[in-house]
């Protein structure tokens, strides 16, 4: 958001923010990420982190420490997250929520720690080998569909690592058993489907080989409101009717807290604050910085 700020000599700034709310209520990036690092002073331990968990963690982070090149973004992190469960990531911008996601997935460097999935260390696993192997799959924020091909041959296209074609064939058709809205556009180019029938392709399309663990990337950027609901009740089922773990980043903090079991708040690289979803989005201090009030 960005909003005029007076600077007491009659002119007007521009301050970007954060936020939903009144006028009075905005704060600057600036404002919350000097706050958000206050935060990280009662920073959770690894035992009140993995208390959140229910049962054993089926995705877990120990003592990450990970980036790009030879900088770290990640400092010691430490993560977990329960079969079937959700958790959510949220913080200021340039927090390392998506390099947390970039990490399970084997598209960083690790420097230090481990990465295990179903009680298997996956730390130095890539990316396709987590796919095939360990069942992590991980949907991109981007606009990732082939906008030339049908909607059909995109789901074809998730089933990339099976052994034989006709496996990929036959998970597509078990995805358009289920999903109505896109069996009736499947000889339809992906390019002429609304963003949130695109939303439900990439979904889908990372469906195909069968993963265990979405890692879901700002699930509701660029979506109207109507379709924001569509693709969180979609993740829902996915979660609760086929079993599946989720973590997700998501800057409409209000929106992924809601959805997930567990939330973690994220400053520098690190967690400042963990806690079941629901009890984060009472948190003032977490309403004040990241949910507009």
């Amino acid at each position: 958001m960005v909003t005029d700020t007076s600077n007491g000599d009659g002119k007007t700034g521009k301050t970007r923010g954060y936020g939903h709310g009144e006028v009075d209520t905005i704060m600057s990036v600036d404002d919350v990420a000097r706050q958000a690092e206050a935060m990280a002073e009662g920073a959770p331990d690894h035992a009140a982190l993995h208390a959140l968990v229910d049962g054993v963690p089926e995705v877990a982070i120990d003592g990450l420490r990970a980036g790009y090149g030879k900088m770290e973004i990640l400092h010691n992190l430490t993560l977990a997250v329960g079969k079937q469960q959700s958790l959510c990531l949220i913080g200021p911008n340039g927090a390392g929520k998506s390099t947390v996601l970039h990490s399970i997935f084997g598209f960083t460097n690790i420097f230090a720690g481990s990465i295990t999935v179903g009680g298997t260390d996956v730390t130095r696993l890539s990316p396709n080998e987590k796919l095939k192997a360990a069942g992590v799959a991980y949907i991109l924020q981007d606009n990732s569909v082939f906008p030339d091909m049908t909607v059909e041959e995109n789901l074809w296209m998730g089933g990339f690592l099976r052994n034989r074609p006709a496996e990929a064939r036959e998970a597509a058709e078990r995805v358009f058993a289920k999903y109505s809205r896109l069996r009736e556009r499947r000889s339809q180019r992906a390019g002429t489907l609304s963003g949130g029938e695109r939303r439900l392709l990439e979904i889908s399309r990372a469906l195909i080989m069968e993963p265990a663990v979405l890692l879901v990337d700002e699930p509701s950027i660029g979506l109207e409101p109507r379709f924001i609901d569509m693709v969180f009740e979609i993740l829902e089922d996915l979660q609760k009717s086929e079993g599946k773990t989720i973590i997700m980043v998501e800057q409409n903090a209000k929106k992924g807290l809601e959805f997930a079991d567990i939330g973690y708040v994220l400053v520098s690289g690190q967690v400042a604050m963990a806690g079941p979803g629901a009890e984060l989005l009472e948190d003032p201090q977490v309403g004040r910085l990241f949910l507009g009030g």
